[in-house]
């Protein structure tokens, strides 16, 4: 199962804050990973969107789905990173479930 194609990484603090402020939908297969990240809201966001905690091996731990705007997520202490999707994106992802990433290949 492929849960994101065009994922973008968000590691410093002004991008994690500026998150997916402005945007009004997620093509599907894209999505914003957050790193470090334990917590998420969608206040001032024009969408819902899935919520995949995740450890540090990538197991999610936890699954919000549809997370409509001006929400608080749960807070996952064990959580290392976020990665959020349209709502919708995460179907058939459960806790346990195991991600791994693959780095596009250039294609010349």
């Amino acid at each position: 199962m492929v849960v994101g194609k065009s994922i973008r990484q968000a590691r410093d603090w002004r991008a994690r804050a500026r998150g997916l402020l402005g945007r009004t939908s997620l093509e599907a297969g894209e999505g914003l990973w957050l790193l470090p990240c334990r917590q998420v809201h969608t206040w001032f966001m024009r969408m819902s969107i899935d919520v995949l905690f995740l450890d540090r091996d990538l197991v999610v731990l936890a699954v919000c789905r549809n997370l409509g705007p001006y929400r608080l997520s749960p807070l996952f202490w064990r959580a290392r990173s976020v990665l959020e999707l349209g709502a919708g994106q995460a179907q058939g992802v459960q806790r346990g479930h195991r991600l791994s990433l693959k780095e596009r290949g250039d294609c010349h």
